[in-house]
């Protein structure tokens, strides 16, 4: 249940968000078409181009001793006349559910597995995303003067040495079919461009997929201080249940769990401004970014994406839905940046306490 104003509804005004935010969609493809489809029909609407790119993720692994592989799957990036980013479309693996495990790997549609993430990081600078399989190990071979073996229809490249750098494979189960639409920062007319990625996406027929989420990118810079940081931490810890209640969380969505609890003392502990030494502290009560929010951008002062990542809001096909839930962590996370510290729920009543967020909110 979610106790926000529906978007546009006649009489009020929509919700309109006022700083900068990322936004990653996740979306499902109908059987038979891709996310190189959508890619395609972006760049034709805004008179743009696709550039394959390639999407770094993990799986489990079913090789005993090895908890995961490390894989490269194919994306693209569209960018309108002038070269600018539009959207970058990637494969999500944790959904799972409306795909056929059993269907037959699509001609064109490979991934590329290591367990090594440097040796991940090599391949992807140096093979060509736009390369077919049986050819996209070999600028990597050439690096290590070796040559690509052919096993049915996988490619292994081994070092000279024997040590198996690599291995490209079919992709199998529909993978071709998820597809997350990742934006760069939106500053303004956050509502018309999400409605620019996402109207095509309906019109061919995309669907929300069963574990689905939207996720925000914040700046991170106003959280890199003691007393927002710990109104963060409060906020996700304290009002986990309202929050996700206000904002209807899917229930289904995976990688999501609450902060760990070693945090959420830390953060009470007498810091008296002292940013640095809450940063080295904190990297040791367990963050990952798979908790409801990614603070692990704020723990370093060299981040690659300077951002605070919020990865509780649900999966949503219409951009209204995805700006008024978004205005509503930005109404929290504005409150967050004052220095008073956030109050905690004074009820354990979920209405009563999912009321007082939203009167937090509008402080």
């Amino acid at each position: 249940m979610t106790l926000l104003p529906a978007a546009g509804a006649p009489g009020q005004d929509s919700p309109v968000l006022t700083g900068r935010v990322g936004v990653e969609v996740e979306l499902l493809a109908p059987r038979g078409s891709s996310r190189a489809v959508l890619a395609a029909e972006l760049a034709r609407r805004c008179g743009g181009t696709v550039e394959p790119t390639f999407h770094a993720d993990a799986e489990p692994s079913l090789v005993p001793g090895m908890g995961r592989f490390l894989h490269l799957t194919r994306g693209f990036c569209v960018r309108d006349r002038d070269g600018a980013p539009v959207c970058t479309l990637v494969d999500d693996i944790t959904l799972r559910a409306d795909l056929d495990p059993s269907a037959r790997p699509q001609p064109g549609w490979y991934r590329i597995l290591s367990d090594d993430a440097r040796l991940l990081r090599l391949v992807s600078r140096h093979a060509d995303p736009a390369a077919d399989l049986a050819t996209v190990l070999e600028p990597v071979a050439a690096l290590f003067g070796a040559r690509v073996e052919e096993h049915g229809a996988v490619r292994r490249l081994n070092d000279t040495a024997g040590a198996t750098v690599a291995l490209a494979a079919p992709a199998p189960g529909e993978r071709e079919r998820p597809c997350e639409v990742v934006t760069p920062p939106l500053a303004a007319r956050h509502l018309d461009r999400l409605e620019e990625l996402l109207a095509p996406a309906r019109n061919l027929g995309f669907t929300v997929p069963q574990e689905a989420a939207v996720h925000l990118h914040l700046d991170g810079g106003p959280y890199r201080e003691v007393s927002a940081f710990r109104n963060v931490v409060r906020l996700f810890a304290l009002w986990r249940e309202p929050l996700r209640r206000a904002l209807a969380t899917n229930p289904a969505c995976t990688r999501l769990r609450p902060l760990p609890a070693a945090l959420v003392d830390l953060v009470e502990q007498p810091w008296r401004g002292d940013w640095p030494a809450l940063q080295r502290a904190a990297l040791g009560t367990g963050l990952t970014k798979f908790f409801d929010v990614n603070l692990t951008k704020l723990l370093t002062d060299r981040p690659d994406r300077d951002t605070l990542e919020v990865r509780i809001l649900p999966g949503a096909l219409h951009g209204a839905d995805i700006v008024a839930r978004a205005a509503l962590v930005e109404a929290l996370l504005r409150r967050c940046r004052r220095p008073e510290v956030l109050p905690a729920p004074t009820t354990a009543s979920p209405a009563a306490a999912q009321a007082e967020l939203l009167a937090l909110a509008a402080t």
